[in-house]
């Protein structure tokens, strides 16, 4: 088995949507990306969560795939042309340890739809997030909505 480490800090956060995506995959634990900002990228109303280099904080669940875990994944993150695929070294727990991120190719910042939005809130409660990096990341992307929008 060439089991690895993926880091998710979007929908992917999500315990019930992976299950169903990636069924052999399992946390292992959570953690943060310091000196990143999470933000929407794409279109208004079908922006994608990706995470950049910045100067904030965000946090991230790190799971356990399989070969068949990542195949879904590419479908799902549209590897290569929509996301890309990085290795990236993170701290878990007193090790560091090195893990795939998938990251957006571009594009203009935007408004999430609310049932993506809404999956990625989900996972920040699956998780014990604090949400207000996800809202703060949809004031930075759709200002317009405000952080006072009924999402």
């Amino acid at each position: 088995m060439n089991s690895q480490y993926y880091i998710a800090y979007g929908s992917n956060l999500n315990l019930r949507q992976m299950a169903l995506r990636c069924p052999t995959a399992t946390t292992v634990g959570t953690t943060e990306l310091q000196g990143f900002d999470l933000l929407f990228r794409g279109h208004d109303g079908s922006a994608v969560a990706t995470v950049e280099p910045g100067e904030g904080t965000v946090p991230v669940l790190v799971w356990q795939i399989e070969p068949r875990d990542e195949r879904s994944l590419d479908r799902y993150e549209g590897w290569p042309s929509f996301y890309r695929k990085e290795r990236m070294t993170i701290e878990l727990g007193d090790q560091s340890v090195e893990a795939i991120i998938y990251l957006k190719n571009g594009g203009p910042l935007g408004q999430p739809g609310q049932d993506y939005f809404d999956s990625i809130l989900e996972g920040y409660d699956n998780n014990g997030f604090d949400d207000t990096v996800l809202f703060e990341a949809l004031d930075r992307s759709a200002p317009e909505l405000g952080l006072d929008a009924d999402w």
